[in-house]
């Protein structure tokens, strides 16, 4: 999992909730996406939608 915007170099860490993805797992800050990107990845033209957050693991 990248872990820092494609386009600002922002810091996107796994728990982020400010980071989005393509389908071919590009990943961009939310503000990035909205404000130069317009929703769409510049390498493959693809719709750029939340990424999941994957939280830190807990010990069961």
């Amino acid at each position: 999992m990248r872990l820092d915007c494609g386009c600002c170099g922002r810091r996107l860490p796994p728990s982020s909730r400010e980071a989005v993805i393509c389908s071919f797992e590009c990943i961009f800050c939310v503000a990035c996406a909205a404000e130069v990107l317009d929703q769409r990845c510049p390498n493959c033209g693809g719709e750029l939608v939340r990424r999941p957050v994957r939280e830190a693991s807990v010990s069961v």
